[in-house]
């Protein structure tokens, strides 16, 4: 299928081939009629891709901000590849469209295929031939709505949320400051309402377009026209409330709002405008000031959004969904005319040309709209990817992989292509001999059309299915969200692959337990999990430099985790397990290996609200791990520190750029400090990799035993069942 994409990097905008996305459970697969754009956040965008890398900078401080703490957590050269290859993607666009439902998900009951929907979402709702979108953002359209009028049911949505926040009454007045897109619906919408609209904006052609779609008045914010129109309707009281509808850097919308608004009247901003309040201004009137979020209740939540999960309409009357369907009643009723914004409908096949056209202002429109093509593609393509994966039977224990010829290319998979894949995995394979990549399988179709094109994959495909029945496919990456990753690993282990899933292996127990069934049934037990700092060349070297033990050890590793920014779908418990059950293998693994020996028992205790915590392991010699895991520390101080003390010796580590060893010994006290800093933080990604193609390869022992594995995920899961029983908690798998 087609889609419209950008390149933040260089600017290039393109309509790109990009696999078909899969239709998920919990919603639609929809195939778009129409898609609208926006003129005024998409046309924000494209200029951005188009400025220089300090322009960029300058017009997003809160990533640099992102990107300067990344630097200090993970070095320069790890946030380099990692921001470059954010940059260096396409990206969607669009977020408002209507199409007709073409396959229907586990989970869905209210629409069926062959409904018209509107959709939402900027990565659901995109200029695209076909897009999944979950349940909560998108609208069964009335009968007898046009499909392009639909279309704009998510820019309406923006424009219905910013008029509940100014909680408009009968007879009152207000002011509209830009009138654009949003502008214009907002201005329909108060009209609605019973509220007499003033509109500001230096566009005589969109203030006469305001005027006849319902507001009372409208001028140029620099002249006397607006001021006496709000002065005559409002006996020189002022507005009762202000919607910024504007964009730009002047501040010139925020001081025309305390100017012309009465006293302690409210003023909601909707768009992206400069707001530098004047203090006095504000203070004096004791104004309102108050933001509008989007569509509405439940964005940027992904409970709500993507799992499905609505809000009681007794607490949350208007949702972003019930927002989006309210809007499209209200066109279907007459209420709310979008067919005068319409300013020009382009085919889908002409949408770079209709971008630069917009940028370039040889087109000026309010609303444009792209038009698809209604005939169907070939029976077949649009397919989910199916679930049932036949197993493929080998005899208990069964024999190794055969050795291959050195000139024979490893050939791997790899199932989820996001920020960990692609800027710490994929760049080392990607320029390593003897290894093709073969396919990338993702959900989400342009992910996988991006790492297609950047890394070199031959295919890029949302079937599952078919890479695993790929009998040419040697190995198979598991690298999606945790909640995922015992279940991909059972298919790939069944399927007869070697497989290498990024941790964790299992977020239950039950789902280690089907790992395990998986191994027995098929005899195929070729499975490496991402437990990479072992790897890391700064902490082998400290290892053989500090030697042989004789006596138990004391080890205690301080995890400087950090909060997690807003969003983040770690913060996804109910789905994704906890923090601490996600990456604390790496942890645990690390103990392990220096340990020589996989822990007897965990005990764990945390701080209230389990935000920091304290796991301490006890391995068969009578070794000690402690793991503190905290999340509350300084920003700036290192991530991880480790010290590892056993018979007159003394193990530290850095962060993986420094590490020493002290040694008391009958030739007085030695020390061994690492002799340089590195490039840089060397996580053993490389050389983990590496241990594992040879594996591959020759059909040798994998990097870590299964055994190691298996009690590394136990001893993690452990720690969950330690905080709510307040005791140690036996390892039964133990070694």
């Amino acid at each position: 299928m087609k889609q419209v994409v950008q390149n933040y990097k260089s600017g290039e905008l393109a309509v790109l081939d990009v696999p078909v996305p899969g239709c998920k459970p919990g919603g639609v697969l929809v195939r778009s009629a129409f898609s609208l754009i926006s003129t005024g956040t998409e046309l924000m965008k494209v200029s951005e891709a188009g400025m220089s890398m300090l322009g960029k900078a300058r017009s997003r401080p809160d990533q640099v901000a992102k990107v300067m703490q990344s630097v200090a957590t993970n070095g320069v050269p790890a946030t380099y590849r990692k921001v470059m290859g954010k940059l260096d993607s396409y990206t969607p666009l669009g977020y408002s469209l209507c199409g007709v439902v073409e396959q229907v998900g586990t989970g869905i009951d209210d629409v069926k295929v062959g409904d018209l929907v509107a959709c939402a979402g900027n990565e659901h709702a995109l200029h695209a031939e076909l897009n999944w979108v979950p349940k909560n953002l998108y609208a069964p359209v009335p009968d007898g709505l046009a499909p392009r009028h639909a279309a704009f049911g998510t820019v309406g949505s923006i424009a219905m949320q910013g008029v509940r926040q100014g909680e408009p009454q009968l007879g009152e007045v207000a002011l509209v400051i830009g009138l654009g897109l949003i502008g214009q619906l907002v201005v329909q919408l108060l009209a609605a309402a019973g509220v007499r609209v003033v509109g500001a904006d230096p566009d005589p052609v969109r203030c006469e377009l305001a005027e006849r779609l319902g507001a009372a008045a409208c001028g140029d914010p620099a002249s006397a026209a607006v001021e006496a129109a709000v002065a005559e309707l409002t006996d020189g009281h002022g507005v009762d409330q202000v919607y910024l509808a504007a964009g730009g850097g002047s501040n010139q919308p925020v001081e025309l709002a305390a100017r012309l608004c009465r006293d302690r009247g409210r003023v909601v901003d909707i768009g992206k405008c400069r707001l530098d309040l004047p203090w006095n201004a504000y203070y004096e009137k004791e104004l309102d000031v108050r933001f509008s979020r989007s569509y509405g209740p439940g964005r940027y939540d992904p409970e709500y959004e993507l799992e499905g999960r609505d809000y009681p309409i007794g607490y949350v009357r208007w949702t972003e969904r019930r927002n989006l369907a309210c809007f499209l009643d209200l066109v279907a009723r007459g209420s709310v005319d979008v067919e005068p914004l319409v300013s020009h409908i382009a085919d889908f096949d002409d949408a770079v040309e209709t971008y630069q056209r917009l940028k370039d202002g040889e087109l000026k429109a309010v609303a444009v709209l792209f038009r698809y093509p209604e005939q169907k593609e070939e029976a077949g393509e649009a397919q989910a990817p199916a679930v049932a994966v036949p197993a493929v039977k080998r005899p208990t224990g069964g024999a190794p992989t055969p050795a291959r010829s050195a000139k024979t290319p490893v050939r791997l998979a790899f199932v989820g292509a996001g920020n960990y894949a692609t800027s710490m995995l994929l760049p080392h394979l990607a320029q390593r001999d003897g290894v093709e990549l073969s396919t990338v399988v993702t959900t989400t179709a342009l992910s996988a059309a991006n790492a297609q094109r950047k890394f070199g994959f031959a295919e890029a495909t949302t079937d599952l299915d078919a890479v695993l029945g790929d009998t040419s496919i040697d190995a198979v990456f598991v690298v999606t969200r945790h909640s995922s990753h015992a279940e991909l690993t059972r298919k790939a282990l069944l399927a007869g692959k070697t497989v290498f899933v990024e941790k964790p292996l299992a977020l239950t127990e039950d789902e280690l337990a089907g790992v395990l069934a998986a191994v027995e049934e098929s005899g195929n037990d070729r499975l490496q999990v991402g437990f990479n700092r072992r790897f890391a060349p700064l902490l082998q070297e400290a290892r053989k430099r500090f030697g042989a033990r004789t006596g138990p050890a004391s080890l205690r590793y301080l995890v400087n985790a950090g909060r997690l920014g807003h969003g983040s779908w770690y913060l996804q418990q109910g789905t994704e397990g906890s923090r601490f059950a996600g990456e604390g293998g790496h942890f645990v693994d690390t103990a392990s290996w220096l340990l020589e020996a996989d822990p007897v028992s965990v005990y764990a205790v945390a701080t209230s609200g389990n935000e920091d915590l304290q796991v301490v392991l006890r391995y068969p010699d009578g070794s000690t791990a402690t793991i503190s895991y905290v999340t509350t520390g300084a920003a700036g101080f290192p991530k991880e520190t480790l010290d590892l003390i056993a018979d007159g010796k003394v193990l530290r580590l850095d962060d993986f750029v420094r590490a020493s060893v002290f040694v008391d010994g009958g030739g007085g006290r030695k020390r061994w400090v690492s002799s340089r800093l590195p490039k840089a933080r060397d996580k053993g990604q490389s050389a983990e990799l590496a241990a594992f193609i040879k594996a591959v390869r020759t059909g040798g022992p994998m990097p870590v035993p299964l055994e190691s594995l298996v009690a590394t995920t136990s001893a993690t899961l452990a720690v969950q069942a330690g905080l709510v029983g307040g005791a140690p908690v036996t390892l039964a798998r133990a070694r």
